[in-house]
């Protein structure tokens, strides 16, 4: 498929160019010049997509060539130049062409166009995932299961209540995420009164909504597109016969876990979960200092008259706003992190006491987390773009 690349080189070059935002005091300077600067630096994100989605390409074709093709009989030992310049050039186009469809409804106001292009490619796979879960669990040859009579389940009662009880898990934590991303914290800005003759003007209050989760679900996806490329570049080595012991250690360690990865005793089974979790909290602080500018709120409080009561207008107010967030930003992006986990002790579950294999728990997991959290941000946004269309039709 050209779409084999998909959006990984974009993701991997948003997190190298935000983090030289960071490193580097001229990018930072220009991230916090307002529209201009982001829309700028925006752009070199979209050019350096295309070196990293061009080695990525060829990394897949040689991983092709050599494992898959070879496998099915085919034989492209003897590609020519201009095979593997066809080959890369398909592949980058359908990175470019899924980064461009994200920009455009990103530009368009119905959310973060990349996020909405990888619920897309979620969606369409979930049909695939849920079947899988269900032959997974109905697979058993322990008899099955009589309810009250009515019916036969073809699962025993072990398999029965467990997969029930972690139906209701499931359930509960789905109402617990949609609540967590609701969630936020109110602050309440006074307005200084002013007047003008024999006008008055000010006095008035508004509310200054700060989210438990600033970042959104951009911390998982980051995590994972941070998660794989240890696993893919093993993959390469191992291909090429590079360093082999190094190239199956990073495959082992950094590949999604699965039902099998815990049934050891070593303590490498919990390398990824621990690490997963580690990036997603390191992620939405990352993240959140990015997308929420303390500064800039401030100085833009202080311009319109407005002041946190208790607070003095400036610096003391960035100090504030940077004490909250940090604080919210604790619990949230523990609380996420530890809702990415959750599949994996599911998975774990299934198989050591169930013997239910090949349930892709801790895959689906993280897409049911991806989908909540996007479905509930586009919501947010048509309902805001539906009530400016309404208040311009009554001006």
């Amino acid at each position: 498929s050209i779409m084999l690349v998909g959006l990984s080189p974009f993701i991997t070059a948003s997190i190298i160019t935000q983090l030289m935002t960071k490193a580097i005091p001229s990018l930072e300077e220009l991230n916090n010049d307002g529209e201009s600067g982001r829309r700028k630096i925006n752009q070199w994100t979209r050019i350096l997509t295309i070196p990293l989605a061009i080695i990525q390409s060829i990394a897949y074709i040689f991983i092709l060539q050599t494992t898959v093709l070879q496998s099915n009989s085919v034989s492209f030992s003897g590609m020519s130049l201009a095979n593997w310049i066809v080959a890369v050039v398909a592949m980058v186009s359908g990175s470019v062409l899924l980064m461009w469809i994200g920009e455009i409804i990103t530009e368009k106001g119905i959310g973060n166009g990349i996020s909405l292009v990888i619920f897309a490619g979620i969606i369409s796979q979930l049909p695939t995932t849920l079947a899988t879960l269900v032959s997974s669990i109905t697979d058993t040859k322990d008899g099955a299961f009589d309810v009250f009579g009515w019916f036969t389940l073809p699962v025993n009662r072990i398999v029965f209540i467990i997969t029930l009880i972690l139906l209701m898990v499931s359930l509960t934590l789905l109402y617990i995420l949609v609540k967590i991303n609701e969630a936020q914290r109110v602050i309440t800005i006074n307005y200084a009164k002013r007047v003008h003759g024999n006008s008055s003007y000010g006095g008035i209050k508004s509310i200054l909504p700060i989210k438990l989760i600033v970042a959104g679900v951009i911390p998982v996806i980051f995590a994972v597109s941070f998660l794989s490329l240890p696993a893919f570049i093993g993959q390469v080595m191992k291909n090429a016969k590079v360093n082999t012991s190094l190239a199956d250690n990073l495959i082992k360690w950094f590949s999604a876990p699965n039902q099998g990865t815990f049934t050891g005793s070593s303590i490498e089974s919990f390398i990824y979960p621990a690490i997963y979790f580690v990036l997603i909290v390191v992620f939405t602080y990352f993240y959140t200092s990015i997308v929420f500018n303390s500064n800039e709120i401030a100085d833009n409080l202080q311009k319109q008259g407005g002041f946190i009561e208790g607070v003095r207008p400036g610096i003391s107010t960035v100090k504030y706003l940077n004490k909250v967030v940090n604080r919210l930003n604790l619990f949230g992006a523990i609380a996420l992190g530890l809702i990415a986990l959750l599949p994996f002790i599911a998975d774990y579950l299934l198989y050591n006491l169930a013997s239910i294999q090949n349930s892709n728990l801790s895959i689906g997991g993280t897409g049911v987390l991806i989908i909540v959290t996007v479905a509930l941000e586009t919501i947010r946004q048509v309902n805001s773009r539906a009530l400016m269309v309404t208040y311009d039709d009554y001006r």
